[in-house]
C-alpha cells in the first residue's frame, strides 16, 4: 500500500485526540473454548499477530508533512514489530466475559502510541475450560466503523484463508512493506508560505461558528437533567453489553413498519429513560440528543480512502412514557433524516471537513472538541458485520461487541452490531460519571421486552 495524506476528516480525528480523550474505537469478541486437539494460546496469538502483520494499513504510521500545512501522512514504519500491537494478557480464575469486559473498558482509556502504527490487539485467555476474547483498537483516524471492520475481518480464518488463497493462485506474496511514504514535490514546497494567513482565518472562522452553534443549543437544554450525561470527563472508562435477539427486533419492526434500526434507537431512548428512573435522576425537560453517524463509504472504496461518515441528529425521546409513541417519534424523526440525506444539518460537518486546509484541523481541534458536548449529548451507532459465521483458529466467534469512542465532555457513547442472530450492544461510559452502566445496559434488554410484549 503506498502512503498517502491524511484524509480531511481523518486529519480532524487526529487532532481532535488528547491524553484524557484517545479517539480509539474498538470491538470485543468472545470466541468458543479451543476442543482437545485445536490450537493453545501461544499458537492463537502467533496467528494474530501473523494475520495482522499482513495487513498492509496496519504497518503505517503518522507522521507530519511539511505540505500541506499542519497537514500528516501515512508513512512506513520502518521499524514496525507487530509484538509491540498483538499482547496476550491472562485473566484470574472467575467469571471469564466479566472480567474481560472490565479490563476491555481499563484498556480502552489508554492512548495509543503515536509514534507507532496507531492500533494495539490483546488476546484474553483464562484458565483451563473457558473461551478467549481477543480486543481490538484502531484509531479513528485509521478507520470508521466500516472500514475497522474490513481491517478486523483480515484476522478471521474465512477471510485470511480467501486472501491466501488469491496471493498463491497470482503467485504474488503478500506484500508486507508498503513503498516509500508520501514526499510533498518541489512545486508544493514553492508556495508553501503562501496562504499561511488565509488558514489561519479559516480555522479562526471555524472555531466561532462551533462556538455559536454550542451557545444556541445550550440555550434550550435544561442543566439539570440529564445528569450522568453532562457529568464532567474523568478520562475513566468503563464497558458494559447486553444482547438482543434479532427475531424480537425484527417483529416490533414487521408489526409498527419502519426499520431495524429505529427500533433499536427507540430502544435506547427507552432504556435511558427506565435508567434515570431507577437511578433517581430528574428527567430532562428537552430530549437528549443523539448523533448517528452514517457511512458514505462506497462498496469497493480503496484502504486509502480514509473515513467516510456523515450523521443525523437525533431527538431521543426519553421524556415520552407511552413506547409506541417514543417509536412512532423516533421513526417520524430518522424518515425526516433520510428525506433530506445525510448531507444536512449535522452530517453538513463532515463535508465542512473535506473542504477545510489542514492547518485549520490543527488549530481548530480544541475549539470543535470542546463544542462536542453541545452540538450532540450520546453517540449511537449501529455497525455492520458480514452474515456468514467467523473463527478464528478453528474457534467459532461467539459473541462481538463495537465500541465508539468518546468526544470530550460526552459520558456515553452506544454502539451496535448484528451477529448470529442476536445483536450485540457495547456501550462505554465515563466510569466516574456512569458507574451503574451495567444497569443501563439491562435497561436495554428490560425495554426491547416491553416492547414486545405490547404486540403479544
Amino acid at each position: 500500500m503506498s502512503a498517502e495524506p491524511l484524509a480531511p476528516l481523518d486529519l480532524a480525528f487526529w487532532h481532535l485526540e488528547t491524553a484524557d480523550h484517545p479517539m480509539h474505537l474498538g470491538a470485543l469478541a468472545f470466541f468458543a473454548q479451543p476442543s482437545a486437539g485445536e490450537r493453545g494460546s501461544e499458537e492463537i496469538l502467533e496467528l494474530l499477530a501473523t494475520r495482522a502483520a499482513a495487513i498492509p494499513r496496519l504497518r503505517m504510521r503518522v507522521r507530519d508533512v511539511l505540505l500541506p500545512v499542519g497537514g500528516a501522512a501515512w508513512a512506513v514504519d520502518k521499524d514496525f514489530d507487530v509484538r509491540r500491537h498483538v499482547r496476550q494478557v491472562r485473566l484470574p480464575a472467575g467469571d471469564f466475559a466479566e472480567t474481560a469486559t472490565r479490563l476491555a473498558g481499563e484498556l480502552m482509556e489508554r492512548p495509543l502510541e503515536r509514534g507507532l502504527p496507531p492500533w494495539e490487539m490483546y488476546l484474553l485467555t483464562g484458565g483451563p475450560g473457558d473461551p478467549f476474547g481477543v480486543l481490538v483498537k484502531l484509531h479513528h483516524a485509521l478507520a470508521d466503523g466500516m472500514r475497522a471492520v474490513a481491517i478486523g475481518a483480515g484476522i478471521f480464518d474465512e477471510i485470511a484463508g480467501t486472501r491466501a488463497a488469491r496471493g498463491r493462485k497470482s503467485g504474488r506474496k503478500p506484500r508486507s512493506v508498503p513503498p516509500r511514504s508520501w514526499l510533498p514535490g518541489p512545486w508544493q514546497v514553492a508556495g508553501m508560505a503562501r496562504g499561511r494567513i488565509e488558514d489561519l482565518g479559516r480555522a479562526v472562522g471555524v472555531g466561532a461558528s462551533l462556538v455559536g452553534a454550542s451557545l444556541a443549543r445550550a440555550g434550550r437544554l435544561d442543566p439539570r437533567g440529564a445528569a450522568a450525561l453532562s457529568a464532567t470527563s474523568s478520562g475513566t472508562r468503563r464497558l458494559a453489553t447486553s444482547v438482543l435477539s434479532l427475531d424480537d427486533v425484527q417483529q416490533v419492526r414487521r408489526t409498527v413498519g419502519g426499520t431495524a434500526n429505529d427500533v433499536l434507537l427507540a430502544t435506547v431512548a427507552g432504556a435511558l429513560r427506565r435508567w434515570m428512573t431507577e437511578r433517581g435522576d430528574t428527567l430532562p425537560l428537552s430530549d437528549p440528543s443523539a448523533l448517528v453517524p452514517v457511512s458514505r463509504r462506497r462498496p469497493g472504496s480503496g484502504p486509502g480512502s480514509g473515513n467516510k461518515l456523515s450523521a443525523y441528529l437525533l431527538g431521543l425521546p426519553v421524556t415520552e412514557p407511552d413506547p409506541w409513541v417514543r417509536l412512532y417519534t423516533v421513526r417520524t424523526a430518522m424518515d425526516r433524516n433520510k428525506a433530506a440525506g445525510p448531507l444536512r444539518g449535522a452530517g453538513a460537518v463532515a463535508v465542512l471537513a473535506d473542504q477545510l486546509p489542514p492547518l485549520a484541523h490543527r488549530f481548530g481541534a480544541p475549539l470543535a472538541g470542546n463544542a462536542a458536548r453541545m452540538l450532540f449529548d450520546v453517540l449511537v451507532t449501529s455497525v455492520p458485520l458480514p452474515r456468514s459465521a467467523l473463527s478464528l483458529g478453528g474457534c467459532p466467534l461467539r459473541e462481538v461487541y463495537p465500541m465508539a469512542p468518546l468526544a470530550r465532555g460526552q459520558s456515553l457513547a452506544v454502539a451496535m452490531t448484528t451477529y448470529g442472530g442476536h445483536v450485540h450492544v457495547g456501550l462505554v461510559a465515563d466510569g466516574k460519571a456512569l458507574p451503574d452502566v451495567d444497569r443501563l445496559a439491562r435497561s436495554t434488554e428490560d425495554e426491547l421486552a416491553a416492547l414486545l410484549a405490547l404486540i403479544r
